[in-house]
């Protein structure tokens, strides 16, 4: 299968008339074809009208049949075969390993989504039934189930063509909650886009679903994700991507006549503290360990360890020459996009121009174009205290190590710090002490907290948080990675005295769904 450069509305396939994308081999520089002509306001429309018509009846599908969709999802996006791994290196610059690595990753999801949909416990159904004898009141009949929200506008992440994108963990999600999607590509990678919103459409046909159930849309700009945003008929909408496009969303999802919920992943440096005890027993297996982290990717992943803390001395000062020796060692790799390329030169120049802040080593300067040279500075606590624009995400290969004087100003400068995806304690058992002053604030800060290993690298499962407290995310009481993502996409409806006629499946006295229950306050 080649991309044709077509938006997907349903079951056809559309050439839209606006302005062109046109993706780019960020590796070399060139145009790649096809074209993929934008789409107008009607088109949005349309998809979304197809969708509210889907989600009549795809919310009430059966946990079977929406399993097995999800299912089928990951076989035809894994039917696609070198086709899309290709494609996608292309777009992005990014190694053979890596794109299949994050295809796995892709199609583990959509499984796991499928398991956690028969399992049906998303449902959380709770019953507590009539008590017509009690005194001093008797108690009517009340069950509850979770339903989903209607259908939702996913946005394409540029740094994961697969995993965040088309049929990602925003996707996944939200199809497996019962929610018809509208997924927004993201113009860096088109063709990826593309065939993968083929491989979905497909399982749709397949499946025998209605065929607003899925459409991915091409636009240039911020019109056509804007429309998308504001239409009626959007009920909720998942974002990753950058601090200024979330905020941009959420106003105008706010500003409806009925505000929606915009589940944003947007910005974080993802602090990491050297704790006394391990930086002096240890201070140049972490600074090995960190140089790695940093630059895993060129650095363009949301977990990105960007910002070091540890206090002043021997220990901090080996840790320091050991990863400058290696930041300097480091070769440079090409980034995803060129404007990616631009904000992290912006990025590294602001830190580099900052009087406060000393250089400690910059990479290899790279021969292509688009390609980071990873960089590393320093600055004391005192200084990053008092300058705010030093806590700015630099989206690639670029860290801050920030000396403090002391324990207390460690604590001060976690106190400071803005919202984060994750914390990580690099520590021995001598940091306990420490750890334990450390901990209370790390858990207003971030989503997830580390001891003694790295960011990088976000375990799709049960467990995971991937999110945090502003700008790591919009809302911080949800995750976009794992099982739990599940339960944005939804909300709980109550059911007073209805008749056993009326009851939705889940609710019924006998069970049929055979899924586990709260009945009167104890698990059936």
């Amino acid at each position: 299968m080649t991309p044709q450069g077509t938006s997907l509305i349903g079951q056809q396939a559309v050439t839209g008339d606006q302005a062109v994308i046109r993706a780019i081999d960020p590796a070399r520089g060139e145009t790649l074809a096809p074209d993929y002509p934008g789409l107008g306001r009607d088109e949005v429309v349309r998809a979304c009208q197809l969708a509210e018509t889907a989600f009549a009846s795809y919310r009430e599908s059966s946990l079977e049949d929406r399993a097995a969709f999800l299912e089928t999802v990951a076989s035809e996006i894994e039917a696609l075969g070198d086709a899309l791994v290709e494609r996608a290196m292309a777009e992005t610059g990014l190694p053979r390993a890596r794109i299949e690595g994050e295809r796995g990753r892709t199609c583990g999801q959509l499984r796991l989504f499928a398991s956690v949909v028969r399992a049906g416990e998303w449902l959380d159904v709770r019953i507590d039934p009539a008590l017509p004898e009690r005194e001093p009141m008797p108690r009517v009949d009340l069950r509850q189930r979770h339903l989903a929200l209607g259908p939702v506008a996913v946005f394409g992440a540029s740094n994961f063509p697969l995993a965040f994108s088309v049929a990602g963990g925003d996707t996944a999600s939200a199809l497996a909650a019962g929610c018809p999607v509208v997924v927004k590509a993201h113009s860096a990678h088109p063709g990826t886009s593309e065939l993968v919103g083929r491989a979905v459409q497909a399982a749709v046909a397949k499946c025998q679903l209605p065929e607003g159930v899925f459409s991915v849309l091409f636009g240039s700009g911020k019109e056509i994700g804007q429309a998308l945003v504001a239409d009626p008929r959007i009920q909720a909408v998942g974002f990753t991507g950058s601090r200024s496009g979330g905020l941009a969303l959420q106003q105008t999802a706010q500003n409806r006549p009925q505000p929606i919920p915009v589940y944003a992943e947007m910005s974080s440096i993802n602090p990491v503290f050297l704790l006394p005890e391990a930086l002096q027993s240890r201070g140049k297996e972490i600074a090995e360990g960190f140089v790695g982290s940093l630059n895993m990717g060129a650095g363009q992943f949301c977990t990105n360890p960007g910002l070091v803390i540890g206090i002043k001395g021997e220990g901090l000062d080996t840790f320091l020459s050991t990863a400058g020796q290696g930041i300097h060692g480091s070769a440079a790799q090409t980034m995803l996009t060129p404007g990616i390329h631009a904000a992290y030169q912006d990025g590294v120049g602001s830190l580099a121009g900052n009087s406060s802040v000393r250089e400690v080593a910059r990479g290899q300067a790279g021969e292509g174009p688009h390609q980071c040279q990873p960089a590393l500075f320093v600055a004391s606590a005192s200084d990053f205290l008092a300058d705010e624009a030093m806590q700015a995400e630099v989206f690639g290969a670029g860290g801050l190590v920030v000396e403090c004087a002391d324990v207390e100003e460690m604590r001060r400068v976690a106190e400071a710090l803005e919202g984060q995806l994750t914390a990580t304690l690099q520590m021995d058992d001598g940091d306990l002490a420490t750890s334990r002053q450390l901990l209370p604030l790390l858990e207003r800060k971030a989503g997830r907290i580390l001891a003694n290993g790295w960011p990088t690298g976000v375990e799709v499962c049960h467990a995971m948080v991937h999110g945090g407290p502003f700008p790591a995310t919009s809302d911080s009481r949800t995750t976009s990675v794992g099982s739990a993502a599940i339960h944005r996409f939804l909300r709980p409806v109550c059911y007073q005295n209805l008749p056993e006629g009326l009851l939705p499946e889940a609710l019924k006295d006998d069970n049929p769904l055979k899924i586990s229950r709260l009945v009167d306050g104890k698990r059936d």
